[in-house]
Parts: structure tokens; sequence; C-alpha cells
């Protein structure tokens, strides 16, 4: 009992600072007069006095949080708190139902980029807004932010932070206490924001859609202010801007900090992951680009080469961002391009999907193990550089993938027998998965989520959650080892 008033405590926690986001959305609708100050007026007061009701009624609650508490909290941060984000859309656009509203949050929140609007031209600046709030918000997690500010309050985070985080934190010159380890986080992905708001606006945006963009950029959230996604601008100086921080978006957050504390480009020569995100990343742009001027999709290489490039990185590194209806091209391309999101960005960086430290892990332990069938009495370490694996990580990486690859065929299956294409349906569930926005056919760039049905929008939703959380803390709840004392 004493752990479901310290869950409340910790959601009411959240809760208030999900009003506080929705209060500058507020000021932005006030000063430029949008007419959704209202939604976000009565939002933020129903957002506030819900946090502030479930804080006050639990503060004399346990200040220590179980490892299966944590579990629960994580999960109910991401499906329960996330609720009233709604809130704002559904006060402003009454026709909007509220799986719709709900579906475009979690897209926020988990960074997918997925949508479900249309029309986002002429949406309220502050609505727009709002979008981009939640994929910036998302990107580090709520529940990062929420171990940042919960010791000052006395309740303990190691806990919540090794059940949300999406990998392992480099700890080397970084502080053991989790706060201060997220502070430090927190502060290398506002500064490489501001890089970007200020890229951005050099590039040829203006202050709002430098903004937004880079708030989708760095947290690889894919939104727009545009129908037509980048598209609409039709720079490369743009286009190159984004490709790059996406490419920095896709690294360890932890690497980027070590990077910048030490002014030195030596972090990155040692993470093997962000070489290995770069040499996967140029190859495959160079081929998808070959297989595009081999098929005459463009006049000429370089074309093929501009828009290959950065529509396989927005997607590779779980973004979304488009400029071309890639579903339009050689299917060898866009399929590729599918794969890549789920193995391309590194643990501890705000992109979905396998994570490139689990794919060398299980690389590498294939490789072993037919090693040990040529040398069968050898012996033999998985490594990492110079890091050996503990064979009991190797055993948790596999647990995952099965997980991984057994969840997205029953998602799959599920939106077969709603009635849905199964290329539609495939991509779908990747696209959601692995948070990377914009799937194939019916849900393809030049489309939206908005053509699903209900039901068929509440199982893309799940899959963004079951992604974002890294499947484990919501998978562990049909346990019902979890249940037992």
């Amino acid at each position: 009992m004493s752990s479901i008033f310290t869950i409340v405590h910790i959601l009411g926690v959240v809760i208030m600072g999900l009003a506080g986001l929705m209060a500058t959305c507020l000021a932005t609708s006030f000063f430029s007069d949008d007419g959704a100050t209202t939604a976000f007026y009565h939002g933020t007061q129903i957002t506030l006095l819900i946090g502030l009701v479930m804080f006050f009624l639990t503060r004399n609650a346990s200040k220590i949080i179980s490892k299966r508490a944590s579990f629960l909290l994580v999960t109910l941060c991401w499906g329960g708190a996330s609720t009233v984000c709604t809130l704002p859309f559904m006060l402003q656009l009454p026709d909007l139902k509220f799986v719709d509203a709900y579906f475009e949050v979690i897209s926020g929140l988990s960074t997918t980029g997925a949508t479900i609007f249309s029309g986002l031209d002429n949406l309220p600046m502050s609505i727009n807004l709002w979008r981009h709030e939640l994929t910036w918000f998302g990107g580090m997690g709520i529940i990062v932010f929420a171990v940042a500010v919960l010791p000052i309050l006395g309740v303990g985070g190691m806990q919540l932070f090794k059940s949300e985080s999406p990998g392992a934190v480099k700890e080397s010159d970084m502080s053991p206490r989790v706060a201060q380890v997220a502070k430090s986080l927190w502060l290398a992905y506002a500064i490489i924001t501001l890089a970007c708001i200020f890229s951005l606006k050099l590039a040829g945006m203006n202050w709002f859609d430098a903004i937004c963009h880079a708030f989708a950029a760095i947290s690889l959230g894919g939104f727009s202010t545009h129908d037509s996604n980048v598209g609409f601008f039709n720079s490369v100086q743009i286009e190159i801007v984004l490709s790059v921080f996406q490419v920095i978006a896709a690294m360890n957050f932890a690497t980027h900090f070590l990077a910048m504390k030490r002014r030195s480009f030596s972090p990155y020569r040692k993470d093997v992951e962000a070489r290995n995100v770069l040499l996967v990343i140029g190859t495959s742009c160079m081929l998808a680009a070959s297989v595009l001027w081999h098929n005459e999709t463009y006049p000429d290489f370089l074309t093929c080469l501009r828009h290959a490039t950065f529509n396989l990185i927005t997607i590779a590194t779980t973004s979304g961002f488009m400029t071309q209806d890639f579903n339009q091209w050689p299917i060898f391309v866009p399929m590729l391009m599918l794969f890549l999101s789920c193995i391309t960005v590194s643990t501890g960086s705000t992109g979905g999907g396998i994570r490139m430290t689990r794919t060398i892990i299980l690389m590498k332990q294939a490789h072993l193990e037919m090693f040990k069938f040529i040398h069968p009495y050898a012996l033999k370490n998985v490594k990492i550089g110079k890091n050996v694996i503990d064979e009991s990580l190797v055993t948790s990486v596999t647990g995952f993938i099965f997980l991984y690859f057994m969840c997205i065929v029953v998602l799959v299956f599920t939106l077969l027998f709603s009635g849905l294409d199964f290329m539609t349906s495939f991509s779908a569930i990747i696209a959601c998965f692995n948070n990377a926005g914009p799937g194939l056919n019916l849900v393809g760039p030049a489309s939206n989520y908005g053509v699903l049905t209900d039901f068929q929008t509440a199982v893309c939703t799940f899959a963004m959650l079951l992604g974002r959380v890294q499947i484990f803390s919501i998978v562990i709840l049909f346990v019902p080892e979890f249940w037992r004392k």
C-alpha cells in the first residue's frame, strides 16, 4: 500500500511538470492571439489541480520506491499521466476523438512523430508548439526529468533511472548520483537544442519554425508545423542542418556531455557505438542513392544523393521527418530505411528500436558461437572495444530481442485481423514500435495515421508505448510473478 502512495506522489510531481510545460503554450497563445488561449488556460488549470491534489494527499508517503514499483510507475507515467496532455487538443478541437488526441500525445512523448492531424499549417501556433514541446520533453524522458527533481523532494531515483533508461550511461567523469547524471544529460540536451535552433534560423527558417523543428530534431520526434513536413522548405541548407543534428541526437548524450566537458572529440573516437552509427548511416546513404539513380527515380546522382541521404537519415535515426514521398521509391530503399530504424541509434540517445549496442552484442555473440563450433575448447568472451561483456548481459539482450520480434509479430497480426493490408500493417507497427513515424502504403509520407480506425489507432498507440519504454517495463506487468509478494 505504501508503494501505491509513493507512486501517486511521484505522478503528481510529473503532472505538475506537465502543467508548467502547458503554461508556456498558454503564454504563447496569449501573446500571439491565436485563438487557443481558453483551451490552454483551462487545460493548465485542470492539470495543475490534478497534480497538486495527488502530491499533497500523499505528501507523507514513503520516500523509498522498490524496483517492482518503479516498473509500474514508468508505465503509469507514459500511459497514464500523459492523458492530461490531451486537454489542449480536446478543448481546442471539440470534434477530435479522445483516441486520436491520445495517439497524438503518445506520438509526441514517445518521439515517434506519427500524426493524425491534417491542416498543420493552419493550426493555432500554440497547438503546434504544444506538439513539439511534447516531443522535446519526451526526448530525454518524463522519468529522467523526475529523477533530476525527486532527490530535492527526498525521493530516491536510482530504481526509476534503471527501469526507464534506454541504455548504458557512460560513467567515466560523471557523477555516480543519478540525479546529477540526469541533470548532465539534460544540460547536453539543452545546449545541442539551442545550437540547432540558431543553425536552422541561419539556414532560412523563421524563429517559430526553427524552435519547433529543433525540438523535433534533437528529440528525434519528427513533428513539423507543415503538412508537407520539411519538404515545405525545399532547402538543401535546412536539410543538411537537420541531418547533422539528427545524427548527433542518435548518439549517446553522455558522450556529448563528456565531449563538452573535456572540450575534445576523443569521447566520440572511443565510443564504439558512435563509430558504427556513422558507418551504417554513411554506407546506407550511398547504397540508397545508387539504387535511386539506377532506377532513374531522379534525373541525376546528386539529386538522388540529396533525397536519399535526408530521408534515410531521418528514418534510420527514428526521427520521422520527410521531404519526399518515399512510398513511391523502389521498394528496396524504404524497406532498408525501416530496417535501419530497428538497429541504428545508440543507447542513451533519444531514438528507439533495438539500439546499436544490442545489435553489436548479438552479432559478436553469433560470431562467438561459430568460433566455438570450430574451437569447442577455446575460452573466449564477447567484447565491445576493450570491455568484456558479462554473460548475463548477453542473455538479457537475447531475451529482449526475442520479445521485440514477438511483440511486432503479434501487433502486425492484430492489424491484419482488423482488415488492414500487409504492407500498411507491417510498416505501421515497425514505424510505431521503433518510434520512427511514417510507414508505407496507407500510412506513408503522403498520408498520415488519421486514415486508421479507432481500434487500429489504439493498437499503434500501444506499439509506441511498448517501443518507448523498451518492452520490459510493460510486458513484465503481465507476468504473474510480478504481482506476488
